[in-house]
């Protein structure tokens, strides 16, 4: 029996929360608008290599939603697209979008890859935290859903080669960016988060010794499809490290910049750290870490598991500064160690930050066009614990991490209620 629709929902962000939601309400009969200013869904979990504390491939979990989301008959895809005004009230309400311009037209493009094989730029990936290149005609990752090119047409040159190579004709480097008003009954806000940047924080080194990379670095570097094709080296000579310093709370329960707690850190360390080992059993990994918590279902089993069986080992205290030895560019890890009362310094091969997650940009505007209340760390709020993912203003629904920070479990909970 064919399911009476009964209404349109907008949901503004396609990571893993934004794509859940999307699904189950288009499986409960509504038309849902899927927005997102990237080129692709799959928001932060595409760059994962792991989860925890199962261990399973995080491409494995969230593919099926993504082949579901371009496959449903119900859910528009508008890709690239950013939100720019909101009228109206719950069950009528008018967002006006903006679809950026791709250079690339979608219903042509096969994802064949031409255009990029003979792209003469070589640009930073950011999907990658700029540990690898990408073309001038690019698709974020060989996964992407829509599996449709864009131009980066701010470091396109205009040479051509891609229009004379493209067999379906899908080059357009005339296209304009587009306006479209929606009609929808409401809004669900699933826009995710951002990592801190430390460079900053001068004291950790970042961007200034390159063997201090972040953890999402960290997570591409342990993915097959990455830009080490699973192997963690050093990113200033490419040896495979001995040893690595799990920095945690970079910019979390800091009063000078994010007070709160990240939640997702001290497990995400310990299973880059599981998975390093696995990668490199005689790897030593130490992580130097406030407080340990492992909260969730399985969680204190996991970092059990860690020291174990895999000898990582786990030191409390704050980490006050890293230098770099000069003559093996190794990094020395200046540290309290609060358990012994004193002073620590510990040389290791490389070191990966754990950086605060914050507000997603743009989080600030997209709140007044929704009209709802914010933290003061610039997260959205719901009326009350009670009643979670309900806003102040009617019809406007949030979900997942925009909400504040939490893992993938409790996002998709989220998601789903």
């Amino acid at each position: 029996m064919k399911m009476k629709k009964s209404g349109a929902v907008a949901v503004i962000g396609a990571g893993i929360t934004g794509m859940q939601a999307s699904l189950d309400l288009a499986d409960s009969g509504y038309k849902v608008y899927l927005i997102e200013r990237t080129s692709s869904i799959g928001g932060r979990m595409v760059q994962l290599d792991k989860t925890f504390p199962t261990g399973d491939c995080a491409m494995c979990t969230i593919s099926p939603r993504m082949v579901g989301v371009t496959r449903h008959p119900d859910i528009h895809l508008l890709m690239y697209t950013e939100v720019t005004n909101v009228e109206g009230k719950a069950g009528d309400f008018t967002v006006t979008v903006k679809k950026k311009p791709r250079y690339i037209i979608e219903d042509k493009c096969t994802g064949c890859g031409l255009c990029a094989t003979v792209c003469p730029i070589n640009l930073p990936n950011e999907f990658v935290g700029g540990l690898g290149s990408k073309k001038a005609a690019y698709i974020p990752f060989p996964q992407a859903a829509p599996l449709v090119y864009t131009i980066d047409r701010e470091h396109c040159i205009r040479c051509g080669l891609c229009s004379i190579i493209c067999e379906s004709g899908a080059i357009d480097h005339d296209q304009e960016e587009e306006e479209i008003k929606l009609k929808v009954g409401a809004i669900v806000a699933s826009t995710g988060y951002d990592q801190f940047d430390p460079s900053a924080m001068g004291e950790y080194g970042y961007k200034v010794f390159k063997n201090v990379i972040l953890n999402l670095q960290f997570e591409r570097m342990l993915s097959a499809a990455g830009p080490t094709a699973g192997h963690v080296v050093r990113p200033s000579d490419g040896k495979p490290p001995k040893t690595i310093g799990f920095i945690q709370c970079v910019g979390s329960r800091d009063i000078k910049n994010y007070p709160y707690c990240s939640r997702i850190c001290c497990m995400a360390s310990t299973k880059e750290a599981i998975v390093a080992c696995e990668h490199a059993p005689e790897l030593k990994s130490t992580i130097f870490y406030m407080d340990m918590r492992a909260y969730g279902k399985g969680y204190q089993e996991y970092v059990n598991k860690a020291q174990e069986e895999h000898g990582i080992k786990y030191v409390r205290g704050r980490v006050a500064e890293i230098l770099e030895n000069p003559d093996n560019n190794n990094l020395i890890i200046r540290h309290e160690n609060t358990e012994e009362g004193r002073v620590d310094e510990t040389e290791v091969d490389m070191v990966i930050l754990a950086s605060a997650l914050k507000p997603s940009a743009g989080s600030e505007e997209l709140a007044k066009m929704l009209d709802i209340r914010m933290d003061e760390y610039g997260f959205y709020q719901d009326i009350k614990q009670e009643t979670p993912s309900v806003t102040t203003k009617e019809g406007v629904y949030i979900c997942g991490a925009c909400e504040g920070p939490k893992d993938i479990p409790d996002a998709m909970a989220e998601a789903s209620s």
